[in-house]
């Protein structure tokens, strides 16, 4: 397929039909008879009449030259079908003759050499300059969007949907966050919790794969069941108190006691059954008996008496907070409807201002044509840009609009400006890039929750795949098309994402499980959401059990086994599965969902895990602080994390310091190095000379 879609880059400048090649336009067609058919590359131009082509030499003719019309240039042009070179100019008769043998050609009995032969030929180009082919500006990154697609796909309609405004996104994201923060107070006043974590991007995940004819891309509004499945357990799994992972056992006794008191103290305050208030209090005062009467218990006893206390009482929490918490998810998704209707007729007041009448009904592909998978492309025009504010600030770029600024680094304000030339067809002038970047960025800062939110909390649902992965994946596999991604972390120019209307200036096919690629090989690595994971799965099996023609699909998924056990479990019971590789948890990382803010050294994240190298100078009340510190740090993270300490080893010197790491309960290992067999660099490396960095202590 690769040869294919080089023949046809290579006509843009022989037939003058075919349009110029960018990924905003089908690149090869079928003829419209079958759907079986595989794409064809455009035929050769129509010669010109005999009369017209008489003066070509004969032996011009039987070298594989014909003459043709240009229609934009308005003059004659020559064309070797042989070779597929094309000249303005005449080319010169190859002789049969030896040139070191008979350089004159004066043994040679063929015909004369034609008067209208020019001595040097020009080639065709589509200027008059005939300078040099202007070099290709390739953007070092960790990307490769020069990479063609081999995904092939039936032709679509352009969507209906309105272009992205600064004023309407602006508007979208206020709405968002109001709504975020409404679920939030809703949890605490309701339930006397914190709203889960991520617990409302997984919602907005989870709703849009059951929103059928949504009139907004970010929130749902047109749902069935109302009430969401994953938000509802996420609640349920948090009350009557959030349960963590405790490190200690004076930590497992503690919540333990916390989970008793919390049980006993909501079945009272509600208005529960008779049974269930016997059941929980029952329970609850034997949890307390039973903590006032052990010694000496270990974790493992802590552990197993709280689950305990879970089964008997979590049903009957369950039952008496189930209306409460009901309420919750159809007050969160009735906003959402609403917001969604407002932000819909603000935009179509904005179009009427802009004079821009709206499609009542989508639009319908007159012809089933296969072509390679190329952008969306909206059937409405754009409304007129607003100024949209840049500034510079070292290696970062400010997007200001009505006050509003959103934060994106230079490097991927690049790379976002060349995926825009390849795939934006409507704008070559590029008079609204940077209202659409400003849109982008708002869009997705809305989705995670603001920039503050969105660094801390919410870069698992972002989580990308490292450059080295999908670069062997292109060259062992042939994949070129990422099925979710988004314009910030796409590594290929062609990739599916969460938002058709923003981000297909940028390249984006629009969202995966609206995508039917006919052949070709797809990465998919969808963020953590069930409802996601289990839709998209059934759209991979439905594709490939319609497609005759080459396709692939690699699957990348985190292993966690108390999670997503439905859909690993459908993945791995597959029969179209052919191979399936575990990579353990400290042998692998992820690239950072927000990489197209953070500096370099906070890109590349291990999951589940942390180790960190400390080496600090000598002060006994700083050297005594950090400790404290990571003492503290190591308590509270309920995730593997690690420090290795180096300390010089002066007896005379950091004693209590010393004594007090090698006494912590945190240490594993001790290493001393003798004296006259380690050595430093020098704190002053910048200024000294290669042979004085290093020394011995």
């Amino acid at each position: 397929m690769n040869d294919v879609r080089e023949k046809v880059v290579a006509g843009s400048s022989t037939w003058e039909s075919a349009p110029p090649h960018s990924d905003s336009s089908p690149e090869i067609h079928s003829s419209p008879g079958g759907s079986g058919e595989t794409p064809q590359t455009p035929g050769a131009p129509a010669p010109l009449a005999p009369h017209l082509a008489a003066d070509l030499h004969p032996d011009l003719i039987q070298q594989g030259w014909q003459k043709y019309w240009s229609r934009r240039e308005n003059r004659p042009y020559f064309w070797n079908k042989i070779s597929g070179e094309s000249m303005w100019e005449l080319p010169v008769v190859k002789r049969d003759f030896d040139p070191i043998t008979d350089p004159l050609g004066i043994c040679h009995t063929g015909p004369p050499n034609a008067g209208n032969v020019t001595p040097s030929a020009s080639k065709r180009r589509p200027s008059e300059d005939n300078g040099p082919p202007p070099k290709k500006f390739v953007l070092a990154g960790p990307w490769d969007i020069e990479v063609p697609t081999n995904v092939i796909i039936y032709e679509r309609p352009p969507t209906i949907c309105p272009h992205p405004h600064p004023e309407i996104e602006g508007f979208r994201f206020t709405l968002a966050n109001k709504l975020r923060q409404c679920y939030q107070e809703l949890c605490h006043t309701r339930e006397s919790i914190d709203a889960p974590k991520d617990s409302f991007n997984r919602w907005l995940m989870e709703r849009k794969v059951n929103d059928q004819g949504g009139s907004d891309p970010l929130l749902p509004s047109h749902c069935f069941p109302e009430i969401s499945h994953s938000m509802y357990e996420e609640i349920m799994n948090d009350i009557p108190l959030k349960l963590a992972h405790p490190k200690f056992t004076g930590d497992a006794r503690k919540q333990l006691s916390r989970y008793a008191e919390a049980a006993k103290k909501m079945i009272e305050s509600r208005n529960a059954s008779p049974e269930s208030r016997k059941v929980v209090k029952w329970n609850a005062e034997d949890t307390f008996q039973w903590l006032r009467r052990t010694v000496g218990a270990t974790y493992d006893d802590f552990q197993d008496r709280l689950a305990h206390l879970r089964r008997q009482c979590q049903p009957h929490l369950a039952e008496t907070a189930k209306a409460s918490v009901e309420g919750i998810c159809l007050k969160i998704y009735h906003l959402s409807a609403e917001y969604a209707r407002k932000i819909r007729e603000k935009h179509s007041v904005l179009l009427k201002e802009n004079g821009i009448q709206e499609l009542a009904a989508p639009l319908q592909q007159a012809a089933l044509r296969k072509v390679w998978c190329y952008p969306v492309q909206c059937a409405l025009p754009s409304p007129r840009p607003p100024l949209v504010e840049h500034f510079l600030d070292r290696d970062q770029v400010l997007l200001r609009y009505l006050g509003e600024t959103q934060v994106i680094n230079a490097n991927y304000l690049q790379k976002l400006e060349q995926l825009y030339r390849y795939s934006c067809f409507d704008d070559k002038k590029f008079e609204q890039f940077l209202s659409r970047v400003w849109c982008l960025l708002r869009r997705y800062a809305a989705w995670v929750g603001g920039a503050g939110a969105g660094v801390n909390d919410s870069h698992v649902t972002q989580m990308a795949l490292p450059v080295p992965v999908l670069d062997c994946l292109h060259r062992y596999f042939g994949v070129t098309f990422e099925c979710f991604a988004s314009p910030l972390d796409c590594y290929f120019r062609q990739y599916c994402s969460a938002f058709a209307d923003t981000d297909s200036y940028f390249g984006s096919r629009g969202p995966f499980l609206e995508l039917r690629p006919v052949s070709g090989s797809l990465v998919a690595h969808p963020p953590y959401c069930e409802e996601l994971l289990a839709a998209a799965l059934r759209h991979m099996e439905r594709l490939l059990q319609d497609s005759a023609e080459p396709l692939s699909f690699v699957v990348v998924l985190p292993e966690w086994p108390d999670k997503q056990t439905h859909a690993l479990h459908k993945l791995q019971a597959s029969h179209f599965k052919r191979k399936q590789v575990v990579i353990p948890a400290f042998e692998h990382e992820y690239r950072h969902g927000f990489q197209h803010v953070l500096p370099n050294p906070f890109l590349e994240l291990r999951p589940v895990s942390g180790s960190l190298v400390a080496h600090p100078p000598y002060c006994e009340e700083l050297l005594a602080a950090a400790l404290r510190h990571m003492e503290r740090l190591l308590q509270d993270s309920a995730e593997p994390l690690s420090f290795v300490v180096v300390l010089p080893e002066w007896p005379d010197k950091q004693t209590h310091a010393l004594h007090k790491l090698q006494a912590s309960h945190f240490k594993r290992k001790q290493v001393v190095i003798p004296a006259f067999e380690h050595e430093y660099r020098h704190g002053f490396q910048h200024v000294l000379p290669k042979n004085e960095v290093y020394f011995r202590s």
